[in-house]
């Protein structure tokens, strides 16, 4: 008896990336926290992420999303607490007015992130191959078009997609269907990237292939799901199977 044929999966169609820590270095204010908060900079970028991405998870849960606020009001709360928690100095900085405007500063930062060198040419391999790009990201739409107009990066995005207007951060899965109420595309026609190991799962459990981006060889999520792909770097996207095929060379990673 012949055996039933395997059915191919999906060819990819679209590549979504998401924004903070993948395309944009959300460590990279380190140094100017160092800078401000000497001996403190490090240990102060890393609590201001953590606390970031815990907010965006307590106002989506807790009254069906009644507490919502934008991105960049959440991104400014998690500094003030990281702040507050590390830097002893902090309450004696704030009664001199020293520590608003170092806020301040870091802020303006944050909305200037330092872009991976390699996004360009990533996104321009992918734009010569057809394949639609987009961002889908927590962040604000003022946000991202400042980090993508600060990156160079017009021009080579197709979307570029805030969870805002639904007021649900990922993980949510409407914000993941996002994605496919942009391109018109069945979820596994697109390919969403991430170097955030929590996304990468609830992508894949969306539904999404997925391209987790693992810059610093850490484990992956031990809840039973892996993604679909891994790589170290962002051009990894560009050797995926079923990726329409180009005469520039897409480098493994």
């Amino acid at each position: 008896m012949e055996k039933p044929r395997m059915s191919s999966p999906a060819p990819l169609r679209a590549v979504l990336f998401d924004a903070y820590g993948t395309l944009f270095d959300v460590y990279s204010v380190g140094l100017l926290a160092e800078q401000l908060f000497p001996g403190q900079g490090q240990a102060l970028s890393v609590l201001w992420r953590d606390k970031q991405i815990e907010y965006t998870r307590l106002v989506t849960t807790s009254n069906h999303g009644a507490h919502y606020r934008p991105f960049w009001e959440l991104t400014r709360a998690a500094l003030v607490y990281a702040i507050k928690k590390i830097v002893i100095s902090a309450r004696s900085a704030w009664a001199t007015g020293g520590f608003d405007a170092k806020v301040e500063r870091l802020m303006s930062q944050y909305r200037h992130l330092s872009a991976f060198p390699e996004n360009r040419a990533v996104l321009q391999a992918l734009k010569e191959r057809g394949i639609v790009t987009g961002i889908l990201s927590n962040g604000d739409p003022s946000m991202l078009a400042v980090a993508v107009k600060s990156a160079g990066l017009e021009g080579l995005l197709d979307h570029v997609i805030s969870v805002d207007g639904i007021r649900k951060y990922k993980t949510h899965p409407d914000a993941y269907a996002l994605g496919l109420q942009a391109t018109g595309l069945d979820a596994r026609q697109i390919v969403f990237v991430s170097s955030n190991s929590w996304d990468a799962l609830a992508a894949t459990w969306f539904g999404y292939q997925t391209l987790w981006v693992n810059r610093d060889q850490s484990p992956f999520e031990e809840l039973g799901t892996p993604p679909t792909h891994t790589g170290h770097k962002l051009s990894a996207v560009l050797s995926l199977p079923g990726l329409a095929p180009s005469s520039l060379p897409g480098a493994p990673a």
